[in-house]
């Protein structure tokens, strides 16, 4: 079995950015640089040396560091298909059901378009990691800049259809304020309230809330479940079809 490494990188005011390396390979791949200089500092301080650039959709704080890594360590950038023209440097393009490989780690390539129209992830199943960009976040969901609440919703939901200990990486940092806005649509969950504590915890210490997993995420992620009654009936959309509840949880965090 390809075993990976991953290293968090914190950049701009609220990014993360992944160094995944594969064992047997040695093979290391950047997930969404938007910054190069923390990527070329982080790489020193470990002793990799780049061979892949991974990007899960074209925004800037997730691809402004593409060109100058590409130049820096002649490794290759590969993307969503449908949002090829807005990468730059993009050399291969991938879609829903390719795979790619970093060494001899496979990912599968889940199109999770919503958030943006093109917008991939990338789902190591032998390992268990997925890297999903903006389109998970812990306790959260992108903003839909791009797409409809009827594609976010289909992107959520084969997310969550992902073993439950599946970990995710997602691209920000706004754990807190998700589960302050999760806290005030499902305010009696327990499990809710717990992780809530605990990601308080991590916070003031300075730690990241990433990896989460999908099994956390199913039940405490209000944007995961616009299809369970009892959190329904919690929010006030008793009634609600799945893809009606999930746009109006949505509209509520855009005004949270």
């Amino acid at each position: 079995m390809a075993e990976i490494d991953v290293k968090i990188i914190p950049a701009l005011s609220d990014n993360y950015i992944y160094l995944l390396r594969e064992r047997s390979s040695g093979a290391v791949a950047v997930i969404d640089p938007g910054d190069d200089e923390p990527v070329k500092a982080a790489l020193n301080r470990l002793g990799w040396r780049l061979t892949h650039i991974v990007i899960t959709h074209h925004h800037a704080d997730h691809t402004a560091g593409n060109l100058s890594l590409k130049t820096a360590y002649q490794c290759p950038i590969v993307g969503p298909a449908a949002e090829a023209a807005r990468i730059p440097g993009l050399d291969e393009q991938v879609a829903e059901g390719d795979t790619y490989k970093i060494g001899n780690a496979e990912a599968k390539v889940i199109d999770t378009p919503g958030h943006t129209l093109g917008h991939i992830s990338f789902w190591f199943e032998e390992s268990s990691d997925l890297f999903c960009g903006d389109s998970l976040f812990v306790m959260g969901c992108g903003r839909l800049f791009e797409g409809t609440p009827e594609q976010q919703w289909s992107s959520l939901r084969k997310l969550r259809a992902l073993p439950n200990e599946t970990r995710a990486y997602c691209g920000h940092e706004y754990t807190q304020a998700n589960a302050r806005f999760a806290l005030s649509v499902d305010p009696d969950n327990e499990a809710l309230q717990e992780r809530a504590r605990t990601i308080d915890e991590l916070r003031s210490g300075g730690k990241p809330t990433v990896p989460t997993t999908i099994g956390e995420e199913k039940a405490t992620n209000p944007f995961l479940r616009c299809d369970d009654k009892k959190f329904l009936k919690a929010a006030g959309l008793t009634g609600k079809k799945p893809v009606e509840a999930f746009a109006e949880v949505r509209r509520r965090k855009d005004n949270f």
